[in-house]
């Protein structure tokens, strides 16, 4: 059975965006689970994906504050579908990031992270999937915001880069 994923990073809410676009609260419903790559900026945001979601994970970015990290992890690890998932916001430069990630986080099949705003999709030397689905609200140095939407099925991942218009 598959499960389609919604992964979000760097809302940045009210700072880049006073809210989420619609396109981004309609993509929630859908999802079966949502995966946020941290850097929300208020708690609100947060407050209103738990609620819409029907499941949720989530870690906290080096712009969020004291009330978002006591309630969000650092680093984020769940399975899907077979697959161990691990979420953080940074994985600091892109040279080498593959690398890095394969070892901070051994034994992981998929990495999900934020930070830059700019969309990533790779696989590392050992076969892990590092995925960074940009920013639906602050397209830093690319044409458009961005989402990713993720189908997971039989260990199988297949990821698609979603356009935000705002």
């Amino acid at each position: 059975m598959a499960t389609r994923l919604l992964l979000l990073a760097d809302t940045h809410v009210p700072a880049r965006a006073k809210r989420l676009p619609d396109a981004v609260l309609r993509a929630v419903e859908q999802a079966d689970l949502v995966v946020h790559a941290g850097d929300w900026v208020d708690l609100e945001t947060l407050e209103l994906l738990e609620s819409r979601a029907r499941t949720f994970q989530g870690v906290y970015g080096n712009n969020d504050g004291p009330e978002l990290r006591r309630r969000l992890p650092e680093i984020a690890r769940f399975t899907v579908e077979g697959l161990t998932v691990a979420v953080i916001h940074e994985t600091g430069l892109a040279k080498a990031r593959e690398e890095r990630m394969d070892a901070a986080f051994p034994g992981v099949d998929l990495l999900i992270f934020g930070h830059s705003h700019i969309p990533w999709d790779t696989v590392s030397p050992r076969g892990m999937r590092l995925l960074n689905p940009g920013s639906p609200t602050d397209r830093r140095r690319q044409p458009v915001c961005t989402m990713m939407s993720v189908t997971v099925d039989d260990r199988q991942v297949q990821a698609t880069l979603i356009p935000v218009p705002r």
